[in-house]
């Protein structure tokens, strides 16, 4: 497979409830159907095998580059950080690299 994939991690701030995850997960769920540059998208809660590890990942593909910046800048993406996550995120870690 060719292309360009995104990784982002998630550590929720103390307190932040099941129901305020779901709410997270439910939103960037839709953002497929929203967002047709996306060619493939996966995300998840932590399954807790190994200790220390981060609570949130989303990992998503594109075809190229190009196609990730839109993702990235996209109104409904950028209202879901702004809404639902960045006031529950704790730590980030994100990395982009070509497939």
């Amino acid at each position: 497979m060719s292309g360009f994939r995104h990784v982002a991690l998630f550590r929720w701030v103390e307190g932040t409830t099941v129901s305020q995850q779901e709410e997270v997960a439910a939103r960037l769920s839709r953002l497929p159907g929203r967002i047709p540059q996306i060619r493939s998208y996966s995300l998840g809660t932590n399954a807790g095998v190994t200790p220390g590890g981060y609570d949130f990942a989303v990992v998503a593909d594109f075809a190229d580059r190009a196609d990730y910046l839109v993702y990235r800048d996209h109104p409904d993406h950028r209202a879901v950080l702004d809404e639902v996550i960045k006031p529950l995120i704790g730590e980030r870690a994100a990395i982009q690299y070509d497939l």
